[in-house]
């Protein structure tokens, strides 16, 4: 079981023993500013909510800018504001060139902008090319056409199986749960052909073979690129092309590896002609300058194929997700680290980092658990086993000081600089995720990850909007964890994260080195050395004991820790449930 976490960054003395060191990683000079960004994500519907409506909207995103300006983040990156009908919170798109009602204007979004530019924050949004709304006008146009047409073929039709043609064309299935492919009638009512989804019914999956959903796709990266924005976040980038005759699936939903079934050979996933794709789309960005990118999330393994992404003429980061999924397993964290950096440098790209999103438990949370938590994609409810959240939340802590000291950039996901945890109390008739629905209330979703932000503890709605109920309710938890509230405290979550930044940024450590410091690196604790400043996570009962040097921030300000007398060597020795300063 573990009960300690600790994190300590200490810059060695120069006459310090730091013993041996194995190095995994060289400094980086290479021009970008993404190599070493930290970027934040903004779930729009919960950041702030300015016109009552009860769902956030992009005037709330620029009255709060300043905000993560003084967090100290590079970048923002805006999860779908398009218009839609919300049945999958927005990335089931209509318009991809215009703002949902909900969330405002373009006109709004333009000023979104100008304020984001006179802080010094960039701003990426999501693009959505694997699959848009039901009520997009390419779909309906494809649903009043014949079997065959032009219009039929922007997307995946194809006649059924069976004397009748009443099974589906295959046997896969969608990551919301059911199969994933719906069938349509003809005008008459008559039965018709079938579309493939691979997320929900109302998301109907591109045709990428069809040369006019590439030049569709050309024209929605100039619009936006036109507005100013400094790239794009790719949801399900290895999804868009599938397998020639489109074989059966007997492997996961998701494409992940499974006994007998490799994520490679996944026929709806990471297929070649992507890479053309990607390489088109990388010389349209290179022509509004070069510093636009373009970020995969590509959900692939094993690591050594998230190198394909991100090839000098292609992607410029893609999404680590073996990172999110190693929990707090020091063995697993090592080596992920270093195959990441290893398989990425071997490309000239930069590897990335995260602990939460949109679409998984936060890690205050996830971190709350000894033995099993929630699976992906599931959150948790009242009758599931519930985190430790003082437990999780100081382990979250630990985790985002080791995260935010290594070298690449980082994604941080909205309050998580507050600590928060999930939403666990949340009624059956507010939850909206489609797994919720589609699994018939098996499987609970993400909606606990997308609860809205606690502003000020003492206003409406904690400050998140001052008319409707927010879209998702507040956990009794959050009133204490307001921002107003750890913004007057030095030793809260959102302190350490404004120091950790502050350090991350002075210290150059998202272009630094990474050196294994093998006598730190245990069973229980994990220890690397980036440019002169060591990083430690201890995982044990026990304390640790390390060399002494100037100690630069812990994870728990109210740690006890003291100084030992060990020959000629003075030690810091940190107690259980205690962090470095």
């Amino acid at each position: 079981m573990l009960s300690l976490m600790s994190v300590e960054t200490v810059t060695p003395d120069t006459s310090l023993n730091a013993g041996p060191l194995t190095l995994i990683h060289e400094a980086d000079n290479a021009p970008g500013w993404w190599r070493s960004a930290v970027i934040y994500q903004v779930y729009p519907r919960s950041f702030r909510d300015l016109n009552g409506d009860g769902v956030g909207d992009l005037a709330g995103i620029t009255e709060e800018l300043p905000h993560l300006a003084d967090l100290g983040v590079d970048a923002v990156w805006l999860s779908p504001f398009y218009r839609s009908p919300q049945r999958d919170a927005g990335y089931d798109v209509s318009d991809y060139c215009d703002v949902d009602p909900i969330f405002g204007t373009l006109g709004d979004f333009d000023v979104m902008m100008a304020e984001s530019h006179r802080l010094g924050l960039r701003v990426i949004v999501d693009l959505v090319p694997n699959h848009c709304s039901d009520q997009h006008a390419a779909f309906q146009a494809a649903l009043a056409a014949p079997a065959g047409s032009p219009e039929r073929d922007m997307f995946i039709f194809r006649d059924g199986t069976g004397p009748d043609g009443s099974e589906p064309p295959n046997n896969w299935q969608s990551h919301f749960g059911g199969p994933a492919w719906t069938r349509v009638a003809r005008p008459d009512g008559q039965p018709d052909q079938w579309y493939l989804h691979l997320f929900d019914s109302s998301q109907p999956d591109f045709n990428w073979d069809n040369p006019a959903v590439h030049a569709e796709f050309e024209r929605v990266l100039r619009f936006w690129l036109d507005r100013g924005v400094s790239g794009f976040r790719v949801d399900v980038a290895h999804a868009l092309v599938k397998a020639p005759g489109l074989p059966a699936w007997g492997g996961r939903a998701d494409g992940g590896s499974s006994e007998g079934f490799p994520g490679h050979e996944a026929p709806m996933f990471g297929q070649p002609a992507l890479h053309d794709i990607y390489r088109n789309w990388r010389r349209i960005l290179d022509q509004y300058g070069p510093d636009r990118i373009l970020c995969a999330e590509a959900n692939v393994d094993p690591l050594p194929r998230l190198a394909n992404w991100v090839r000098p003429d292609q992607m410029h980061q893609a999404f680590n997700f073996p990172y999110l999924h190693a929990g707090l397993d020091v063995y697993r964290l090592r080596g992920v680290i270093t195959d990441s950096l290893e398989a990425l440098d071997a490309v000239g790209a930069p590897s990335t980092w995260v602990l939460s999103n949109h679409d998984v438990v936060r890690h205050a949370s996830r971190f709350g658990y000894n033995g099993q938590g929630p699976r992906d994609g599931d959150g948790i409810g009242p009758a599931d086993p519930q985190p430790d959240i003082a437990l999780g939340r100081r382990r979250a802590a630990a985790a985002s000081l080791f995260m935010l000291g290594l070298p690449g950039a980082a994604y941080l996901y909205q309050g998580e600089e507050l600590g928060l945890p999930d939403g666990v109390d949340i009624p059956e008739h507010l939850r909206q995720d489609p797994t919720f629905a589609r699994t018939g209330g098996e499987r609970l979703g993400r909606d606990g990850c997308r609860i809205p932000l606690p502003w000020r503890a003492a206003e409406t709605h904690l400050g998140f909007g001052h008319g409707r109920d927010p879209w998702l309710p507040f956990p009794s938890s959050f009133a204490a964890l307001a921002r107003d509230l750890q913004a007057a405290s030095p030793s809260s979550h959102l302190a350490l994260y404004r120091d950790i930044l502050r350090l991350r940024r002075g210290l150059n450590l998202g272009r630094g080195s990474l050196s294994w410091a093998e006598d730190w690196c245990t069973g229980s604790s994990l220890g690397y050395v980036n440019g002169t400043t060591l990083v430690l996570m201890n995982l044990n009962h026990d304390p640790l004991e390390m060399p002494a040097g100037h100690v630069l921030l812990r994870s728990d300000p109210s740690g006890a820790g003291r100084f030992l007398a060990s020959g000629e060597t003075a030690w810091l020795q940190l107690g259980p449930d205690a962090a470095a300063d």
